[in-house]
């Protein structure tokens, strides 16, 4: 498929000191904080060192309507994003606390899937079902179980395969005991591993995703989750697609409805409790394109099963990829402080391409933002920047920029005459 290339007619003032003067750009909060660049009054905050804002009007990129910025959805929080990209076609209520019920669930089996993959864990290793899995998580619980049996030992391979299809929490439990002795213990390796893969808002009390107030996360993370496991495990996402697991005598069916539909999905987990409401992550491939979508909040099944495939069909039908840049085309400029050189020339890996929504003529901002100011050496190559296109609907895609040349440490007086436009001027870090 061949991308239309789009150009950027109406660059405002990317030179340092004169910065545009009605173009406000927000890093969202988990990014690097609620820092606002609001240029014209130079409000900088903490992390950020300069953002150069680019008002973009193109003409029509496709013949259609513009109803999708009037897309909505009855999630109380919703999220679709293009995996590949990362791009952010919708979001509501994105960022805001919830309780995640047992969508929670995939931050146990990431675990567990990085355990397996470091070998660590093997598959045909066995854990005890305590007391405590069985009364609180299984049989007795009257919560979703695989039904364990007290003192029993299961397999690691038919645990996970309860956690996916079935949702079981005593086989979360029986895991979270075996791996590091209590919940409240592997709740705290779930928060480790989730810092390091760059979630920083969510919250662990337990293995399950059982009501507690203080087990939080918000659907952005999901997504955020749900990629890193189709990325980093796909020797184990197959089992998100298993529409059945056999048990003892018992024969479970995954609750995932979308993937009996015949449209594409493959994964990833329901969730549900009374605080929740009704929650989906899930993620379909088609045409080569793979999109994920969150949901929660919702007040049924039924609900739950149509908005989440009305999200993925829509963002199939709406957006389409379009190229801004060629291969090795500066895309714009990172100040550098202390270097053999005041900026370092960004360029994208290969043709830098975003997912835009189809409308008519509609603008869109863009901004080059990183954090700063750098500090050599940098290499070419090194990845330094991103550069955010933000639709009127506020779908967002971001690409990541590369330094495309070698800036070294420059001399003494070039470290001196960067720290004195900072202590004249304010503008670096």
């Amino acid at each position: 498929m061949k991308l239309p290339e789009l150009s950027l007619p109406q660059v405002m003032s990317l030179i340092f000191f004169r910065l545009p003067q009605n173009i406000v750009v927000r890093e969202p909060s988990g990014a690097g904080g609620n820092v606002t660049y609001l240029f014209g009054r130079r409000t900088f905050g903490p992390q950020l060192a300069k953002v150069m804002a680019i008002a973009i009007a193109f003409m029509p990129l496709a013949t259609g309507s513009s109803k999708t910025a009037e897309f909505d959805t009855q999630a109380e929080y919703a999220i679709l994003i293009d995996a590949a990209s990362k791009s952010v076609l919708f979001e509501k209520n994105a960022d805001q606390f919830m309780q995640p019920a047992s969508m929670s669930k995939l931050v146990t089996l990431a675990v567990i899937f990085r355990g397996l993959k470091s070998g660590r864990f093997k598959m045909e290793d066995e854990f005890h079902i305590s007391e405590n899995a069985w009364r609180t998580g299984g049989a007795p619980s009257g919560t979703s179980a695989m039904f364990a049996p007290l003192n029993s030992s299961v397999t690691l391979s038919d645990l996970l395969q309860g956690i996916i299809v079935q949702s079981g929490n005593d086989a979360c439990i029986a895991i979270a005991e075996g791996v590091s002795g209590s919940e409240e213990a592997f709740a705290q390796e779930m928060t480790a591993y989730v810092r390091k893969i760059g979630l920083q808002k969510s919250t662990f009390r337990n293995s399950t995703g059982l009501p507690d107030p203080e087990h939080l996360m918000t659907v952005r993370e999901l997504a955020m989750l749900a990629q890193h496991i189709i990325k980093n495990y796909p020797e184990y996402y197959g089992y998100f697609s298993q529409k059945e697991f056999k048990y003892r005598r018992h024969k479970f069916f995954n609750r995932n409805p979308l993937i009996y539909l015949n449209i594409g999905v493959d994964g990833l987990k329901t969730g549900y409790t009374k605080e929740s409401g009704y929650g989906l992550v899930a993620s379909g491939e088609k045409d080569g394109r793979r999109l994920i979508v969150v949901v929660n909040g919702l007040n049924s099944k039924k609900t739950r099963t149509a908005e989440a495939r009305r999200l993925l069909e829509w963002g199939y039908r709406n957006f389409r990829p379009f190229k801004l840049f060629q291969s090795d085309e500066t895309v714009g400029e990172a100040r550098v402080w202390g270097g053999t050189s005041m900026y370092v020339r960004l360029v994208g890996k290969g043709d830098v391409k975003v997912y835009l929504p189809r409308f008519d003529k509609k603008k869109l901002k863009a901004s080059i933002v990183y954090e700063g100011p750098l500090k050599p050496p940098i290499k070419e190559g090194d990845q330094v920047a991103r550069l955010r296109v933000v639709a009127d609907n506020s779908a967002t895609s971001e690409v990541p920029l590369y330094a495309a040349e070698n800036v070294g440490r420059g001399g003494l007086m070039r470290r001196g005459f960067d720290s004195l436009l900072y202590l004249t001027f304010g503008w670096l870090l």
